[in-house]
């Protein structure tokens, strides 16, 4: 919409200064000819744009015209720069880089001193391709289909209503509603293949909250171990847990709470070797067991 475009301009200027309408054209995806009646439509609207000639020339506003921010206080802005920069760092999408661009131009003097980079999400561009397809998707109400191998190394043709996307235990995961069984699903994007938009429209609308806390409490497994003192500061850095108990001599148990069908904290339990022991559950000192036995057998005689 025109409406949306004049405000983005407002802001790109802001926040870059003296600008080319060939940029702004780049930028926005329109014409100069567009451009030029852009700012037209702005300067009758009391924004003062300047106009500059020759090898530096461009479009810029007054220094003296600064947006409302009547919302929050500059330091709350700060933290909202925050999550957006953190959030854009791990997904190159263009609304967000919209609006990372608005709230910037309201926000000037970043005192925080966090920063947040999720750049390790989006690693490979084939992850970027599947959150924008399924973006695009959820906005559009489109089923979408792909192949998908679960844990068990079982592949399925999957066909689901895509309802949102979580970034969460250093991987992108699409929820999906299916249909047929009236239920949600969580699908890890990295095992998806041949994923597509098909042109099959959906109604339903979804509640956001209730997927997601429904999501939060299915199939996560709470698990106690005991340690040795040499394996504590790796427990507390790769399963995110706490000490609940520490013994005389250094010697401590661990509880933590982590997704049950995902393999990388298993791996990272055998990795301590017999400097840790599962406590309960026993199902889980039971499969822990049962992968220690298979790898003695293949690598025994």
């Amino acid at each position: 919409m025109k409406i949306d475009r004049l405000i983005s301009i407002v802001v790109y200027l802001l926040n870059h200064g003296r600008t080319s309408a060939q940029k702004l054209a780049e930028e926005f995806e329109v014409s100069s000819r567009t451009i030029m009646r852009d700012l037209e439509s702005l300067n009758q609207a009391g924004i003062p744009i300047q106009s500059f000639y020759g090898v530096e020339g461009g479009y810029q506003i007054m220094d003296s015209f600064v947006l409302e921010k009547q919302v929050a206080t500059n330091h709350e802005y700060d933290w909202i720069v925050t999550a957006l920069e953190g959030m854009a760092s791990a997904y190159a999408s263009k609304s967000l880089k919209q609006a990372l661009e608005k709230v910037q131009s309201i926000s000037h003097t970043r005192d925080t001193a966090v920063s947040v980079d999720l750049s390790v999400a989006s690693e490979d561009d084939k992850t970027n391709e599947q959150l924008m397809l399924l973006e695009d998707a959820i906005k559009g109400k489109c089923v979408v289909r792909f192949s998908y191998t679960n844990s068990h190394d079982e592949v399925k043709d999957i066909q689901v209503e895509p309802v949102c996307l979580q970034y969460k235990w250093y991987n992108w995961y699409l929820i999906g509603y299916y249909e047929k069984y009236q239920d949600y699903c969580m699908f890890k994007l990295v095992r998806m293949d041949n994923l597509e938009k098909t042109y099959i429209k959906f109604t339903k609308s979804h509640n956001l909250s209730n997927v997601k806390m429904k999501d939060n409490n299915d199939n996560i497994v709470h698990v106690k171990l005991y340690g040795k003192a040499v394996i504590k500061a790796k427990c507390r850095e790769y399963l995110n847990g706490r000490i609940t108990q520490e013994f005389e001599n250094g010697d401590f148990e661990f509880s933590f709470s982590v997704p049950e069908h995902e393999t990388f904290w298993y791996g990272v339990i055998l990795s301590f070797g017999n400097r840790a022991k599962i406590i309960e559950p026993q199902e889980i000192k039971e499969r822990i067991i049962k992968i220690c036995k298979e790898i003695q057998m293949e690598y025994g005689e």
